[in-house]
């Protein structure tokens, strides 16, 4: 802690003190959080390979400087040599290394001046075939497993048409090779390549087609990266495989194409399959089927002489049959008397049963007749009974006929509704009735009611339905 006055008393105040090393670190990480990668453009100087891989330089412009350092791991993967006076745009982390104080940059990728925009075109281009589907899967061409002609569209000064070459004597001999030169790079380069796998299209002399060349920068392999490639490739009926660059490379043609190979070598490889492989597995497949056709044979003969062992003689044959059917002759001779005497046992003992329970006839005839009998006397007696009821009935019902009333001189009064009038006092004056004798009836109008006092009665309800005169 030092002492150091205290601002307006004079009294000192306790501020930390801090090591070097925290401080370099503090900046460091403010640094970092500070800046997020970011690209940054300018000149390669001072360039320096260390023996430990790493790439230690400067980019400067116009008006300053600062140093950057390139790690091993990322320069590997750079895919091209970083040299004094280069343009270049770096992808960097702006930092600070902590040992010396010194403000720097890490650089975790880099590019030529210009290739940014280059890039943006490709990723724009991409984007746009992708969508309308020029990429996709299924519209892939399967190669073909066992070409006779393969067909290579690259420039006859290329290293890789020498790789490709080599590569199909070494591996497939056998395999005939087309080739149909054009510019990879240049002004001019991608429509005579577009114009070329047109051509190897239309004459279809090959049953497969490389396009190919080798590595270089992004402007180098831009002529790959042209949409008229792209769709001559996609056109082409020939199945089409792309090697171009190296590993790292992907092209426009790349994605367009039936399959990609990251290096010309490795399309030659799948062209064509290597001539020895296929005649070891031919090899293989011959002693597979040599093998499987002796097992084959052993097995049938092992059969034959299992079936060998089971063959007879014709007349050794026919003399087990006869002694079998012999044998089956006294069988049943034995079975048909066996079962004959059983069913002669068996009815003699069922007509014994029949005996002991056949009824007696005669006794039963008496019986009938005495039920015979019965069944007369209660048959008379029943009838001599229902007889009297009947009678009694019809006389109860001649005493309840209306009609034997009226022989005894009365009748019968009906309303001109046609009800019966049991009482005076249901009727009106000027009603019409009807009065039924033993023989015929009137229809009367009723001049005047009275009770049984002889009152005159009125029937204003009654009245008031009656029919008029």
């Amino acid at each position: 802690m030092s002492d150091t006055p205290r601002a307006g008393t004079g009294l000192p105040t306790l501020v930390p003190v801090i090591a070097v090393s925290m401080l370099n670190r503090l900046a460091r990480e403010r640094l970092e959080a500070a800046f997020p990668l970011c690209w940054v453009a300018g000149e390669v100087s001072n360039l320096s390979y260390a023996a430990s891989g790493h790439v230690y330089f400067s980019l400067k412009d116009a008006a300053a400087q600062v140093r950057c350092v390139m790690f091993r791991s990322r320069t590997q993967l750079l895919g091209w040599r970083l040299e004094n006076g280069q343009h270049i745009e770096a992808r960097v982390l702006v930092t600070l290394y902590e040992a010396r104080g010194d403000f720097q940059l890490n650089v975790e990728a880099a590019r030529r001046a210009g290739v940014g925009n280059l890039y943006e075109k490709f990723i724009r281009l991409k984007e746009g075939l992708e969508r309308e589907g020029l990429f996709a899967s299924t519209a892939k061409r399967p190669l073909p497993l066992f070409p006779r002609r393969v067909g290579i569209v690259t420039s006859l000064q290329a290293a890789a048409l020498r790789d490709v070459l080599s590569t199909l004597g070494r591996r497939a001999a056998q395999v005939s090779i087309v080739v149909y030169p054009t510019l990879v790079q240049g002004e001019g380069a991608a429509a005579q390549i577009a114009d070329t796998i047109r051509v190897a299209g239309e004459r279809m002399e090959c049953e497969v087609l490389i396009v190919c060349r080798g590595g270089g920068s992004m402007e180098d392999l831009w002529a790959f990266n042209e949409e008229v490639v792209a769709r001559a490739i996609r056109a082409c009926p020939l199945p089409v495989i792309s090697g171009i660059g190296h590993e790292t490379d992907f092209t426009i043609a790349d994605f367009a194409a039936d399959q990609r190979a990251p290096t010309p070598t490795a399309a030659a490889e799948l062209a064509a399959p290597e001539q020895a492989v296929l005649l070891a597995r031919l090899a293989a497949r011959q002693l597979a089927l040599q093998r499987s056709m002796e097992q084959y044979l052993n097995q049938r003969g092992q059969q034959i002489d299992w079936l060998t062992r089971r063959l007879q003689h014709p007349a050794q044959y026919l003399a087990a049959h006869r002694d079998g059917l012999r044998r089956l002759q006294h069988q049943l001779a034995a079975g048909v008397l066996q079962t004959s005497s059983l069913a002669r046992h068996a009815l003699a003992s069922l007509g014994h049963r029949l005996l002991l329970v056949r009824p007696d006839a005669a006794r039963h005839a008496g019986r009938i007749e005495v039920l015979a009998q019965r069944l007369r006397g209660g048959w008379q007696h029943t009838v001599q009974g229902q007889s009297a009821d009947l009678t009694r009935l019809a006389a109860s019902l001649a005493h309840l006929n209306p009609h034997a009333v009226l022989t005894r001189g009365y009748c019968i009064v009906t309303s001109d509704q046609g009800q019966i009038v049991r009482e005076s006092k249901a009727l009106a004056a000027s009603q019409t009735i009807t009065a039924f004798f033993q023989s015929g009836h009137v229809e009367a109008t009723v001049l005047a009611v009275f009770d049984d006092h002889g009152a005159a009665l009125a029937s204003p309800a009654i009245a008031s339905t009656a029919r008029p005169d």
